[in-house]
């Protein structure tokens, strides 16, 4: 049964620096006061997983927690570039990002294969792209029934999945509803999971769409109200879109942006 937690333990007990950590959430439920807690403390030399890393990704990489990126799409959702992004790969501040890209359907096939217990998916994508080009984690294969040449990509199995939920209950059922994305997946692939919430309540009521991680999936859940602020939570708050727009101007200089995250996060 998965156990509740304070973020701050979740964070401390199940993320160790050199792991790889998927922080999943399709442009809602993104689980940002967790990557928070990550900053404030100082994990390192983290393997960032995200399908489209947008702020919470920039912060941690500004912040020098990240050593590797893996990725499909990355960017402020509406408005445009990863300032702190782009400063780590163009000029290696605060430190050198190593980046592995891929196409949506590319990483989100690559949590399908780790989340079913597969070494590797097979898809007909990335040819022509380039991207299979750059990636040790995409190979050519040939199938043995029609002899096409297909790409496979290898599952990803992150040390530790962490993603946002609307409720959960005491016994640590978690539930979610409105755009799921690839969260499923990521926890069902990932060594361990942490599920933060906006709520625990006594029983879970159905609602239309939703998805049931059963207690037996998942590792550990905190309780966290508000934890995908500046994003949104499907039924419980709006997206906060001035702040994605305030974020360029915030994130372009890093004396700004460090200063932001002292008075904000730290």
């Amino acid at each position: 049964m998965a156990e509740v937690v304070s973020l701050q333990d979740g964070i401390r007990h199940l993320l160790k620096d050199g792991d790889s950590v998927a922080l999943e959430g399709f442009t809602h439920l993104i689980p940002m006061a967790a990557g928070h807690e990550i900053i404030r403390q100082r994990k390192r030399d983290l393997t960032l997983i995200r399908l489209t890393p947008d702020l919470i990704s920039d912060q941690l990489i500004g912040m020098g927690c990240v050593s590797k990126l893996v990725f499909s799409w990355g960017g402020n959702p509406g408005v445009g570039s990863l300032h702190r992004f782009r400063d780590a790969v163009e000029h290696s501040w605060p430190q050198p990002l190593v980046i592995d890209e891929h196409s949506h359907a590319g990483l989100t096939n690559r949590y399908v294969a780790g989340a079913s217990g597969l070494p590797f998916a097979v898809m007909r994508g990335y040819r022509g792209t380039g991207l299979d080009e750059f990636s040790t984690t995409v190979a050519p294969i040939i199938c043995p029934f029609t002899g096409e040449e297909l790409r496979a990509v290898a599952a990803v199995n992150p040390d530790l999945s962490v993603i946002h939920a609307q409720r959960a209950d005491r016994k640590g059922n978690v539930q979610l509803w409105g755009i799921t994305g690839i969260q499923k997946e990521a926890v069902l692939a990932g060594r361990k999971s942490l599920v933060t919430v906006e709520e625990i309540v006594d029983e879970l009521d159905p609602r239309h769409g939703d998805v049931i991680l059963p207690s037996w999936l998942v590792t550990a859940v905190a309780m966290v109200p508000g934890g995908s602020r500046p994003s949104y939570a499907a039924g419980y708050y709006q997206r906060d879109n001035d702040f994605y727009v305030a974020w360029d101007s915030i994130s372009r200089d890093r004396d700004t942006f460090l200063a932001w995250i002292d008075e904000n996060v730290l």
